[in-house]
């Protein structure tokens, strides 16, 4: 999926949010090369297959979503047997790809040996890596996802390194600590130097808000392959035109995201995967829309947010356009 000469532009996995019928929403835009999944999970025992396909459907279409965005796998946990058992089950369900989270921050999820927790624990990284990577078809790639470390910027070098000693295909880096959460500010810097280090390919993330951000983080990098997370979601928009940058897709398209037509789409493809809309539904595009307005330009969050059907939150919608 990451190839080390070609650039990529990669959806990022967020828990919660860019499920099945996001990836599926996003994927249609022209601007990702793939999508990473929601993380399953390996806790006492390794994942069924009936869970990889209930979660992440798009197994069941070839590994790809019905606008065609294919859809890599990501497992997490901290047992290497159950972790690679896991691998094999997801792979047999379907997965053309495998991604390993090393970079979680939940405290619950680091409480159970799980994520960032592991980057306190250099050669445990290698250990899960390797594993996962002996258990695989050799044709499947194993790709690793870490933050800078626990608590210290500097920690990013030997964790990558025991992850690309694994075997690791790629590696993504959040350029943050666990610490830091989400909180400002990201360290570029270090991503670049572990890409130098291992000559491996890096996909870089966090932060990206901007098309000057984006050039910034690629100045600092020298990474060619990168990963969007929040900002797609705060700015539809801004995928499309750092794939362009990218030379990834060609240039034109809206100025403005269409905000009417990205939701219905949100229903539609929701519908598709659940058979209703309603008011998880609404609860979807306020979770969406409050993204937007906190980190975008969305102007109508406050006039939605009190709609409880998905019918008054389309003339709500409409009403807010027309006095704008």
């Amino acid at each position: 999926m990451v190839e080390p000469d070609l650039p990529a532009l990669v959806l990022a996995p967020m828990e919660g949010i860019t499920d099945a019928p996001m990836r599926a929403l996003l994927g249609g835009l022209g601007a990702f090369t793939f999508a990473v999944s929601e993380f399953l999970r390996v806790s006492q025992e390794s994942i069924p297959a009936k869970v990889f396909l209930r979660d992440i459907p798009e197994l069941r279409m070839g590994g790809r979503t019905p606008t065609g965005l294919p859809v890599q796998i990501q497992i997490l946990g901290g047992h290497p047997e159950r972790m690679a058992l896991s691998a094999v089950t997801a792979c047999e369900a379907g997965a053309e790809a495998i991604d390993i989270n090393f970079g979680c921050p939940a405290p619950t999820v680091n409480r159970h040996d799980g994520g960032a927790s592991l980057l306190n624990h250099p050669s445990r990284i290698r250990d899960i890596v390797a594993a996962v990577r002996a258990a695989v078809p050799a044709e499947i790639p194993v790709s690793a996802k870490l933050r800078l470390g626990w608590d210290c910027i500097d920690a990013v070098d030997e964790n990558c390194a025991m992850a690309a000693e694994g075997g690791a295909s790629w590696l993504t880096i959040h350029a943050r600590t666990r610490t830091q959460g989400y909180m400002p500010p990201v360290y570029w810097e270090p991503i670049g130097r572990v890409r130098r280090a291992l000559g491996l390919p890096v996909v870089a993330n966090g932060d990206i808000w901007t098309l000057d951000d984006f050039r910034r983080c690629r100045d600092e990098t020298g990474c060619i392959h990168f990963m969007l997370g929040r900002c797609a979601l705060a700015d539809p928009i801004l995928p499309r035109r750092i794939a362009v940058e990218l030379g990834i897709a060609e240039g034109g398209g809206e100025a403005e995201a269409d905000w009417p037509a990205l939701l219905h789409g949100l229903a539609h493809y929701t519908e598709c995967y659940e058979g209703k809309v309603g008011k998880h539904t609404v609860q979807r595009f306020k979770q969406w829309l409050k993204i937007a307005t906190k980190h975008g330009r969305f102007p109508y969050f406050d006039v939605l947010k009190h709609a409880e059907t998905v019918d008054d939150f389309f003339a709500s919608l409409r009403l807010a356009m027309r006095a704008a």
